[in-house]
């Protein structure tokens, strides 16, 4: 159970921290801006203490060493001293603020005191700009001066209360960016969520003291993904052993990724920068848990060429299908499939939990239908779970989550569970961007349940299914024309325009009019006739005159045209997508043939395909109102109305 004191410290620290903003930013900056300075220097302020009880040992200790390369030192001072980073400048913040002259020169000299493995965070805070500007305003002794009397010491405030101070700072600042938050954060609600259900049946496997885990999100942020999962590992086993690795593009959230665990006692390198469709920075390895909110309708027209070269390699992450450039959801959600650990001695295999719009799961171009076709054909589709609607910062549109599982429990293999959990939420006290929906520790459970309750969920909002439901034949049913043969002059005198048609070919016509000649018997009849007048006849001309003397005719025979085929009712050809997991005639008898007893089709040309129709699978029609209650309703309107026409009446 949470200590209810260190909940409140942390309230009262975090509280302190954004104190910032109201004394000393405010005029100087927007104020959607506040996060971007007061972060990097809540991180400053964090590490400084982290490392004040070893400074003094570790800056000649460094000097020692000479000029050997930074990386070498690094590990020579995490092997004497336990530590991942260090510093190895003689200034602190209250050096700096203790002067209130060369403030800028001496931060910054600071900042490069920093070890080369979190050099890259300053770069990515934009730190020295941002210093500039506040000197500028006369405000940066201030702000140092200030954050130098924060007590962020980890004998003050332990990693996890650290990490609470950190994500209500965070919340403060993306709560003034507003939508432009879903840039860098993930909702901690739906990041629960996919957290539990990803670990829902581990444990077992994770018991013991030797317990390990990998955790992994390609596309990062903020960081949240990965310290919410290391947090559920460690409630169920403190003594897990617990890794995680992230990448991210964005300069912004790669900086706040990497300060958030690197203030929790997290690996500098934990999480690298980069963009993972042009480079895995984790190529060669596989992970136990995968997470990642990929970014919705984004263009990928910028790696495509690296994307497309990288598809040519066979078995590789995009050698299943590539989506068209304007949305590389499907991309990332091939990329976090081909990143699950195989299954091990004990049974367990990776599993992951990928965000999504709607688009990925029926989008009919030949690249996503591939990949889905792939997720289908190895089994790796556990669970879809819809979210509601309005619960991210940058959107509020439909979302659901992907569970990849790479080596099912036997009761779920070779079948795919679709949950509906877009009614399970409360509304949110103040909105946050787009998002104004969240899902409550009760909402999640219900999820949680339906997920493990598995074959026994309640079907109003659980589906059991299996690949070949969501396979199917795109069919094309039409119906046959019934014609015959009549002289139709406006049709005749149109075949004028053709330079091979003459008055002695519209003699034939006429006279085969006459005769009431078959419609499937006149090309053979107007072909024969045409030679035994010398008359050339091309078969566009024979199927020109066939064309001109057809007409509709409910009582003739089928129509087949020259060559026998069938001929196609004029606006009567319809698609019929039938599952795979549907014989085609029991299909047709149930659905078409009802409506349309002379439809017929042909198998030969259907089209495969494959879609996930959630809406449409958990779609309940509305009963509509009685007649009585409607005719009801109108008559009291009436009324109302004529009461009011009176009342105008009276009053001139």
């Amino acid at each position: 159970m949470a200590d209810p004191s260190a909940s409140n410290a942390s309230t009262t620290t975090a509280r302190i921290v954004w104190d910032t903003a109201d004394k000393f930013l405010r005029n100087v900056v927007e104020e959607e801006d506040y996060g971007d300075y007061i972060l990097p220097f809540t991180v400053l302020r964090r590490l400084e203490c982290m490392l004040a009880d070893t400074k003094e040992q570790v800056a000649p200790f460094v000097r020692s060493l000479g000029k050997l390369p930074p990386h070498l030192i690094d590990i020579a001072v995490k092997d004497k001293f336990g530590l991942t980073f260090h510093n190895v400048s003689p200034l602190s913040l209250a050096t700096i603020a203790s002067v209130d002259d060369n403030v800028e020169k001496s931060l910054k000299s600071y900042i490069a005191g920093f070890s080369n493995n979190v050099a890259d965070v300053w770069v990515a805070f934009d730190f020295a700009r941002r210093a500039s500007v506040l000197a500028e305003a006369n405000r940066l002794h201030a702000v140092v001066k200030h954050f130098s009397t924060i007590d962020l010491s980890p004998s003050g405030l332990a990693n996890t209360a650290m990490g609470d101070v950190f994500e209500d700072v965070m919340y403060r600042a993306f709560n003034k960016k507003g939508k432009a938050a879903g840039n860098y954060y993930t909702p901690r609600d739906a990041i629960r969520l996919m957290v539990d259900v990803l670990i829902t049946n581990d444990d077992d496997t994770l018991a013991g003291d030797s317990a390990l885990r990998s955790i992994y999100d390609p596309t990062a942020g903020s960081g949240g993904m990965l310290l919410i999962a290391q947090e559920a590992l460690k409630r169920m086993n403190s003594k897990i052993d617990a890794t995680l690795y992230g990448q991210e593009l964005m300069a912004p959230a790669f900086a706040l990724g990497k300060a958030d665990l690197l203030i929790q006692g997290g690996r500098p390198d934990a999480i690298k920068r980069g963009d993972t469709l042009l480079h895995d920075e984790y190529e060669d390895q596989r992970f136990d848990y995968v997470l990642s909110n990929p970014p919705f309708g984004t263009k990928w027209e910028v790696q495509e060429r690296s994307v497309k070269e990288q598809a040519k390699v066979h078995g590789s992450r995009f050698s299943h299908g590539l989506p068209g450039v304007a949305d590389g959801q499907m991309l990332f959600l091939a990329h976090c499939a081909s990143k699950l650990a195989p299954a091990s001695k004990n049974g367990q295999g990776g599993r992951a939990a990928v965000v999504s719009n709607a688009s990925p799961l029926f989008n009919s171009d030949k690249g996503p239908n591939a990949i889905r076709q792939w997720l289908f054909d190895e089994d790796l589709i556990d669970a879809i779970i819809a979210l509601p609607t309005e619960m991210f910062y940058g959107t509020g549109i439909a979302t659901y989550v992907w569970i990849l599982d790479k080596n099912k429990d036997p009761q779920r293999e070779h079948k795919i569970q679709l949950i509906d959990g877009s009614a399970q939420w409360e509304p949110m006290r103040k909105s946050m961007g787009y998002k104004r929906r969240k899902m409550s520790e009760r909402n999640r459970n219900v999820v949680l349940e339906a997920y493990k309750a598995f074959d026994y969920a309640d079907p109003a909002i659980s589906r059991i299914l299996t690949k070949e439901d969501f396979m199917f034949r795109d069919v094309s049913v039409f119906k046959q024309a019934r014609l015959s043969t009549r002289y139709v002059e406006d049709a005749v005198n149109a075949l004028h325009s053709r330079k091979d048609f003459t008055k002695a070919h519209e003699q034939i016509v006429r006279s085969l009019a006459q005769t009431a000649i078959a419609w499937n018997d006149l090309p053979q009849t107007f072909l024969k006739l045409a030679k035994q007048n010398g008359l050339k006849a091309s078969i566009g001309l024979v199927d020109a005159v066939t064309n001109a003397m057809a007409v509709d005719d409910e009582n003739a025979p089928l129509a087949v045209d020259r060559k026998g085929n069938p001929v196609v009712a004029e606006g009567w050809k319809i698609t019929e997508r039938v599952p795979l997991s549907e014989a085609l005639d029991e299909h047709m008898e149930r659905e078409v043939l009802p409506f349309a007893p002379d439809a017929k089709w042909d198998e030969s040309n259907a089209k495969a395909g494959n879609e996930i129709p959630f809406t449409q699978i958990f779609y309940v029609p509305e009963e509509p109102r009685p007649l009585a209650d409607i005719d009801a309703d109108v008559q009291q309107i009436m009324v109302e109305l004529g009461a009011m026409f009176q009342a105008v009446k009276a009053s001139e």
